[in-house]
């Protein structure tokens, strides 16, 4: 896991302000969210970095510095959560805001933020890589489930087992190119034969059906069926006593929950970050890709010394 490590400057703050209580108490969150991302817990630490977003739009501030820097990290651990869930698309997708806020903090600090700048470059590229890698296996990967696919079709019970799996990879390997509603079919027949096979809900369905859920959530017309699915499938993640997918699911109705609710409202804001006021470039001020090249100039320059 890559850590993209931020000291805040709280002395450039009102001492015991609203503002520095924000930042301490997101900071803390980040921490949670961070450590449940190491326990490979994903769906658990969106939901606290989600929760420390909802806690940084409160800032009265939006062009301070420490600000950009919180709303940089968080970010970053977005697009480090999706890549670790090998959802590239939307890690991806984090990461085109990160370098528009960041943009504008490297052009005001280029010492302190220029690293920033670097560890983003370096999880992007890992993430274009990982995407290629990833558009190779699937193309194997379908043929390997067609086949399979033809044997049970053909009475051969055997191969179920491994259809299921394999129908299931394949999903898993479609949501990480983006391709989120053709993952859903595959998802949807993997649970009718794994259900076909074991004759009763098992924790396999419940975690394929999490998984459902998870990338209903990116569709935002979905996002009701989402609600349905994840509640109908808690009684039985209840029934198994497994209180980790339990979790999960609860956290996820919290996400999709706050998402709903406040929707607008992260629009602009997200837009109001992307797009600043006189979002017109002053003449001679210094474009996105020239900020970054200078950025990583000074890095290597300060490394160098």
């Amino acid at each position: 896991m890559m850590n993209l490590e931020l000291k805040l400057r709280l002395d450039k703050l009102e001492k015991h302000s609203k503002d520095s209580e924000i930042l301490r108490e997101v900071e803390s969150t980040r921490k949670t969210a961070l450590r449940l991302l190491e326990e490979e817990r994903y769906a658990d630490a969106f939901e606290r970095t989600v929760e420390g977003l909802r806690l940084l739009r409160t800032f009265s501030d939006f062009e301070s510095e420490e600000f950009g820097a919180m709303l940089v990290a968080l970010l970053f651990d977005l697009a480090q959560i999706h890549y670790a869930n090998k959802d590239f698309k939307q890690a991806e997708r984090h990461l085109e805001t990160l370098f528009k806020v960041l943009s504008r903090l490297i052009a005001r600090d280029e010492e302190r933020f220029g690293p920033f700048h670097i560890l983003a470059m370096e999880l992007s590229t890992k993430i274009l890589r990982s995407r290629r890698k990833t558009l190779d296996v699937l193309a194997k990967q379908q043929a390997v489930t067609y086949q399979l696919l033809s044997k049970v079709n053909s009475g051969v019970s055997a191969a179920t087992d491994r259809l299921v799996d394999s129908l299931r990879k394949t999903a898993q390997l479609l949501t990480a190119t983006g391709e989120y509603r053709s993952a859903l079919k595959f998802y949807a027949e993997a649970i009718k034969y794994s259900k076909r096979r074991s004759g009763k809900v098992t924790r396999k369905e419940v975690k394929m059906t999490i998984e459902m859920a998870e990338i209903m959530m990116r569709i935002r017309a979905m996002r009701p069926r989402a609600v349905r699915l994840l509640n109908a499938i808690l009684p039985h993640a209840i029934a198994l006593e497994t209180i980790e997918l339990e979790e999960d699911i609860l956290a996820l109705l919290e996400v999709i929950q706050s998402d709903v609710e406040q929707e607008p409202r992260w629009k602009a804001f997200l837009h109001r970050l992307s797009h600043p006021r006189g979002s017109e470039r002053k003449k001679g001020e210094p474009g996105v890709d020239e900020v970054a090249v200078r950025a990583s100039r000074a890095v290597s320059a300060k490394n160098s010394k």
